[in-house]
């Protein structure tokens, strides 16, 4: 990543407040806007209305087809019935009629066939739709990924953007894939159900609507129960990814500190809040299916009664009285599964208000309507009274002026904090000032368009990046559309090709996920390699020479002499030694720049460089 190179992360961060924040008795808060969530949910379904309407009419007909069922069953209950009472009172040609029976047993098998036809398509074409939904969501995060400012992930973990980007986004496309299908079909038959009730005995019916209200009453209680249960689920989930994350990007450096103990007393405690959170969640969701059998099973007895004292009074038939109980089943059928569902529906809001929270986050500044296009860089840039703080209320740049000509090498040097690091990432605007101007050229760097101004740069920083994948392709990562020979060109300019020469399958080795199979050197020479490839206009190097051989350490500060060749070039420098014939040198303390000039200069005055270089020169000579 040479034309952006950026550090990685600490092991530790801070984890910003996402999601729901801490509830009474530890739980967590319901959604703050469950209405504006589900809104926007709602949003993301528009664009497929087409397929919803026509999976509303598969609905309908699979309900349709399924509900007629039990009335025609009811009515050879009853032929049977009454043909069997015939026999038995000895009326003539009494008995039972098979053909009648036979009819009805084929009608009954079409009608069953289509209607679990029709479930079927329903069910491919919801799926598309909640895999379509998914794949937006995804698209929007990751694209979102790159609209953020840089000090948003100085503050969120890898891990917990990971728990959006993967978790959030599965758990609200499974609940739309299982729920969105069963509560239109749930609607749908219960509609049904009750135009078929009423057609049989609206008495019946009545006994039959009073249990709902029965039924509602445990329903609703669990679902406020659970809500904040589910909410805590997803927020302990995403801070279990963000642990593991970072346990295992720094997995050397914990075992070097001997952390083991440590870290893993922190996942237990994560774990066990997410271990409390999810068992409640899931114990009071399933509490809902045993409270909704046992109303059910009043139900049926009611209704049975009810039904045996109208049979015997003549006003329905015996086969009514079994068609009606299994209309009533079909009747708690649509409550029951909004029981099963609606730890789904937790989850579902839950998981997307995290999404949608993510998605709502302030973005970088926007370009400039009117960017600056240049077609040939100089390489001048200018600092003008540049004034910069992480935070509003602590500025660490006060005022930085400094003014570069074309083709100079530019060492920033001073101790650790002074803003060595921070000036350059205001070079690249990875944040913007506070006050004062950068120009490139005169330009403000404003006026250009983020890629514009960073395709001008090119960086090698002493954190390597390499992605997993061959040597060739990461070289050939500064520039997409160059070809092998200009890549060998490149690795020979870096002095790389010696090496990569010796490796088994040469540029077309395969380096591994986390690079361990070259050494720092190396990858400090693919890094350069890059750079080259590129060809930037101006260069910022992070000197990175320290932790490699001496002979590595020589073929890496002859690289840096071919990529600096006629470029502007930044120098963040930690051994002093190493730019002597630098320029210019800028001195930071405190955030600003104390001296500037050559080596000879700033020595001669005798000033605060001169103190860091003899106390360097010191320390050398005496270890």
């Amino acid at each position: 990543m040479s034309k952006k190179e950026t550090k990685k992360m600490p092991m530790k961060r801070v984890r910003r407040g996402h999601g729901a924040g801490p509830g009474p008795m530890g739980g967590f808060d319901k959604p703050k806007n469950f209405k504006a969530t589900f809104s926007k949910l709602l949003k993301y379904l528009k664009p497929y209305y087409l397929q919803l309407i026509v999976v509303i009419i598969l609905a309908i007909g699979s309900a349709a087809f399924s509900i007629v069922g039990p009335r025609i069953l009811g009515r050879a209950t009853t032929n049977i019935f009454e043909g069997l009472v015939a026999k038995i009172s000895g009326i003539p040609g009494g008995g039972i009629d098979f053909d009648y029976i036979a009819r009805i047993i084929l009608t009954l098998i079409a009608l069953y066939i289509l209607s679990a036809l029709f479930s079927l398509l329903q069910g491919f074409i919801v799926s598309g739709i909640s895999q379509k939904v998914s794949y937006n969501l995804r698209k929007e995060i990751s694209q979102k990924v790159n609209r953020l400012p840089l000090k948003y992930f100085d503050t969120v973990t890898h891990g917990d953007v990971l728990s959006r980007l993967t978790n959030d986004v599965d758990t609200v496309s499974q609940s739309l894939s299982q729920s969105t299908s069963q509560i239109i079909a749930s609607a749908t038959t219960l509609i049904g159900v009750l135009v078929m009730m009423l057609s049989i005995s609206w008495q019946m019916t009545l006994a039959a609507i009073l249990m709902l209200p029965v039924s509602m009453i445990p329903v609703m209680v669990v679902v406020n129960k659970s809500q904040k249960y589910f909410i805590a689920q997803q927020h302990f989930l995403g801070q279990v990814n963000g642990h593991i994350e970072e346990v295992y990007g720094g997995h050397n450096v914990m075992k070097a500190y001997n952390a083991e103990e440590e870290v893993l007393d922190k996942f237990n405690r994560i774990n066990d809040d997410l271990y409390d959170s999810a068992w409640k969640s899931q114990f009071l969701s399933g509490m809902m299916m045993p409270i909704m059998v046992f109303i059910g099973n009043l139900g049926y007895v009611a209704v049975s009664i009810l039904g045996g004292w109208l049979a015997v009074r003549k006003i329905i038939d015996v086969g009514d009285i079994l068609a009606f109980i299994q209309y009533i089943r079909s009747f708690t059928q649509p409550v029951t599964q909004v029981a099963q569902i609606s730890n789904l529906l937790q989850s579902t809001i839950a998981a997307a208000e995290r999404v949608f929270e993510f998605l709502d986050e302030e973005e970088e500044v926007e370009e400039t309507a009117s960017p600056v296009k240049l077609d040939k860089i100089q390489g001048r840039v200018t600092f003008e009274n540049v004034r910069f703080g992480y935070n509003e209320g602590k500025i660490i740049i006060k005022d930085f002026s400094a003014d570069i000509k074309p083709g100079q090498k530019i060492a920033i040097v001073g101790p650790t904090g002074a803003g060595k690091t921070t000036i350059v990432k205001l070079l690249m605007r990875f944040y913007d000032l506070n006050g004062g101007r950068i120009l490139i050229d005169e330009y403000d760097i404003v006026d250009f368009t983020r890629k514009d101004l960073r395709d001008i740069f090119g960086m090698v920083l002493q954190d390597t990046w390499l992605f997993s994948g061959t040597i060739l392709e990461n070289i050939r990562y500064g520039r997409p559309d160059a070809t092998d020979e200009e890549v060998i060109e490149a690795a020979k300019a870096a002095h790389a090709h010696w090496f990569i020469s010796t490796l088994p399958d040469g540029y077309n080795m395969i380096i591994n996920e986390e690079a361990t199979n070259i050494s720092q050197g190396q990858k400090q020479l693919i890094t350069i390699a890059r750079a080259i490839l590129s060809n930037p206009k101006i260069l910022i190097l992070d000197e990175a020479t320290s932790s490699v051989d001496t002979r590595t350490e020589i073929l890496i500060q002859k690289a840096m002499e071919n990529l600096m060749r006629g470029k502007t070039a930044f120098i963040i420098a930690h051994r002093l030694s190493t730019i002597r014939d630098a320029d210019l040198i800028l001195v930071m303390k405190d955030g600003d720049i104390v001296e500037s000039g050559n080596h000879k200069e700033l020595l001669e005055k005798e000033g605060f460089y001169a103190s860091l270089y003899n106390s360097q020169f010191a320390f050398i000579e005496a270890s």
